[in-house]
């Protein structure tokens, strides 16, 4: 059994890949819920459901969140009204935030909640939230503090960081069976996602991070610094507001205690020597995943380095 932690829209793309190389029923995916946000009345759980749907064949991987081929005259008829747009639902998937949301209320726990949405939609890997506590991801800035989706969806990831904080999770427990997939697990992956705010969050909930330190060895972060650019999104600009360089070796010293491995880009070789001097054993492949095919090599190669005695 094959562990993942995991954010949205990076570690579906991997995943994509993953479901090629190891059966899905040997995969539990741990996702993030540090992003969750009520919105109209409704609990979305954006980096639960854009793994959900990619492990249900449904996810748009062009836009890579929401569902291939849905439409948006709920969101339109909304704005109508004058309510604000910004966080783009549509009609499928506002169906899931419908579901869950009721589910919820009738006094499911979102562990139960997910497990129901993905048996629904013929998902067999197994797939649990961080937590089924209320933990939230604040962004302070020199005006405030914005909620995750504020900051990264309504201002663009614009505004100066200062402080990353999650919220709640100094309360929160690990969701039934995160802490013993971890302790269960023949090799767990660090997905490439954004560290601060996607596995951040995971790592926060009291007990995962003690949970991963036992099982070092066999942690594999893969790193969604390439250079000293991010493949995507806001990661490198929270990484140097948490203090880390936003390098390879700054991803592996924000997961020396928990990743004994890390695989980073094929052209960033020449920082292996200083990643093993944080302890730290670092791979080499190509990470960019342009394409299905590209996803299946990176995958493939991860499930390798994280077995790797040499």
């Amino acid at each position: 059994m094959i562990a993942v932690l995991a954010g949205g829209t990076g570690a579906a793309k991997f995943v994509r890949g993953l479901l090629e190389v190891v059966p899905p029923e040997t995969l539990t995916l741990i996702g993030n819920t540090g992003d969750d946000v009520e919105l109209w009345g409704l609990h979305i759980s954006p980096d639960l459901d854009t793994l959900m749907y990619q492990l249900a064949g449904l996810l748009n991987e062009e836009r890579g969140w929401g569902i291939q081929g849905d439409t948006f005259t709920c969101l339109t008829a909304i704005g109508r009204y004058g309510e604000p747009t910004w966080f783009q639902l549509g009609d499928r998937d506002l169906a899931t935030h419908l579901v869950r949301t009721k589910w919820l209320r009738q006094g499911s726990s979102l562990t139960e909640v997910t497990a129901m949405l993905c048996a629904r939609l013929g998902v067999r890997a197994r797939l649990l939230p961080m937590t089924d506590d209320p933990v939230r991801t604040h962004i302070r800035t020199p005006s405030g503090a914005l909620a995750f989706q504020e900051f990264f969806v309504r201002e663009r990831w614009m505004p100066e960081v200062v402080a990353i904080e999650y919220r709640g999770s100094e309360r929160a427990r690990p969701a039934p069976g995160v802490l013993e997939a971890i302790g269960a697990a023949h090799g767990i992956l660090i997905a490439p996602s954004n560290p601060i705010t996607s596995i951040g969050p995971i790592l926060s909930i009291p007990g995962v991070r003690e949970a991963l330190a036992e099982r070092r060895d066999r942690v594999l972060a893969i790193s969604p610094i390439i250079g000293t650019e991010a493949v995507s999104g806001p990661a490198g600009k929270l990484m140097r507001a948490c203090g880390y360089d936003v390098s390879p070796l700054g991803v592996a010293r924000y997961y020396a205690g928990v990743a004994g491995r890390i695989l980073i880009d094929e052209q960033d070789a020449d920082w292996r020597e200083a990643i093993e001097r944080v302890d730290v054993r670092a791979f080499t492949a190509p990470l960019r995943m342009t394409d299905r095919a590209a996803a299946i090599r990176l995958a493939r190669m991860a499930v390798a380095c994280l077995h790797s005695e040499t």
